[in-house]
C-alpha cells in the first residue's frame, strides 16, 4: 500500500492510497505555487497521460485510487512539470489546429497563435483548387500538416534545417497518413527548393531577440534556441525569408509570416521594401501583430 505523506501529490496523509479527487486538488496547489499558468488544466493533463484515461473518467470516478505504477508514474511528471518541463514534453505530444502531433526537445511547441498563420493561408487560397504551398521552417510540421489536412488538392513542401526536427515531422506525417500530401525536405530555407515557384509560401520563424528576457521563463527554457531567436533584433530570419521570396512566388502568390507582437512595424516595412502588395498584419486573439502578409504583383 502507498503510504501517502500529507501535502504532496502522495495523498492526505491519513494512510491511503490517494484518489483522484486528492491528487487533482493537490496537483493544482503545487503548480500554482511553481507558477504554472494553467495549473488545473496541467494538473489534469498529466493525469490522463499517467493513468491512459480522458478527463471524464476523473469526473466520474472521482473515488478512484491509482494503482502504484499509476502514481508514480504522474509523481514523476508532476516533478518534472514542477521545476517548468513544458507538459507537451512531459506527454510527448500537442494539439494544434484539428491534429495531434508528436513534439520533443528537438522541436518549437506549436501554439495556438500560430493556428492564424493556417486560417489566414486558407482564407488566401481556395482548397479546392490545385496549389504548390512552401512552409519554411516547418519543425513538427504542424502548419504544413494542417493545411494538408484541410486541403487535399494542395501540395505542401516542407523545409527544415535541423535532422531532429525533420525525423520529428517525418513521423506526424506519417502517422497522419499526409507523406502523399506534404514532401518533407532539409534545408536552410529557400535553398532546397532553389528555381521552384510556389503560390503561398508560409514561416513562422525564429524571431525572438537573443537578449530577450523571455528566452529565461516559461516553456521557451527547454526549446530548441536554434527555433527561436534571430539575431539582435530577432528579424535576421525574416529578412531572409521575405527577401528572397519574390523569387519563389508565381505571379499574384502570397507570403505569410508570423512575428512578435511588437515587430508588426518593421515586418511591413520588409514586405513593402521587398516589393509586395496588399501588405497587411492580422491580430491574434489577444489583440497582438502577430501575422503579416503580402502578395506578389502581377
Amino acid at each position: 500500500m502507498i503510504r501517502p505523506t500529507a501535502g504532496t501529490a502522495n495523498g492526505d496523509g491519513n494512510g491511503d492510497t490517494p484518489t483522484l479527487a486528492t491528487l487533482r486538488r493537490i496537483a493544482r496547489e503545487q503548480l500554482a505555487e511553481a507558477g504554472s499558468e494553467s495549473p488545473a488544466a496541467d494538473a489534469d493533463a498529466l493525469l490522463a497521460h499517467a493513468l491512459g484515461r480522458d478527463r471524464s473518467f476523473f469526473l466520474a470516478h472521482p473515488e478512484y485510487a491509482p494503482t502504484p505504477q499509476e502514481l508514480a508514474a504522474f509523481r514523476q511528471s508532476l516533478a518534472r512539470r514542477r521545476a517548468g518541463e513544458p507538459v507537451a514534453h512531459l506527454l510527448g505530444w500537442r494539439g494544434f489546429w484539428t491534429l495531434e502531433l508528436r513534439v520533443t526537445a528537438d522541436t518549437l511547441i506549436p501554439r495556438p497563435e500560430t493556428e492564424l498563420l493556417v486560417e489566414a493561408a486558407l482564407a488566401r487560397l481556395d482548397c479546392r483548387h490545385p496549389a504548390r504551398v512552401l512552409d519554411l521552417g516547418t519543425g513538427s510540421g504542424a502548419i504544413a500538416l494542417a493545411l494538408a489536412d484541410e486541403c487535399p488538392a494542395w501540395r505542401l513542401t516542407a523545409v527544415e534545417a535541423s535532422q531532429a526536427a525533420l525525423a520529428v515531422a517525418r513521423d506526424n506525417a506519417q502517422r497522419l497518413a499526409l507523406t502523399d500530401r506534404v514532401q518533407l525536405v532539409h534545408g536552410a530555407w529557400y535553398a532546397p527548393v532553389a528555381g521552384q515557384r510556389f503560390d503561398l509560401i508560409v514561416s513562422n520563424p525564429p524571431y525572438v531577440g537573443e537578449q530577450e528576457p523571455e528566452l529565461t521563463e516559461g516553456d521557451v527554457r527547454f526549446e530548441p534556441r536554434s527555433a527561436l531567436t534571430a539575431g539582435t533584433d530577432g528579424l535576421d530570419d525574416l529578412r531572409v525569408i521575405i527577401n528572397e521570396a519574390p523569387g519563389h512566388l508565381t505571379a499574384r502568390g502570397w507570403l505569410l509570416v508570423e512575428h512578435g507582437y511588437r515587430q508588426g512595424a518593421a515586418v511591413r516595412a520588409l514586405f513593402t521594401g521587398a516589393g509586395f502588395a496588399s501588405v497587411a498584419t492580422l491580430q491574434d486573439l489577444a489583440g497582438h501583430d502577430r501575422v503579416t502578409l503580402g502578395r506578389q504583383p502581377r
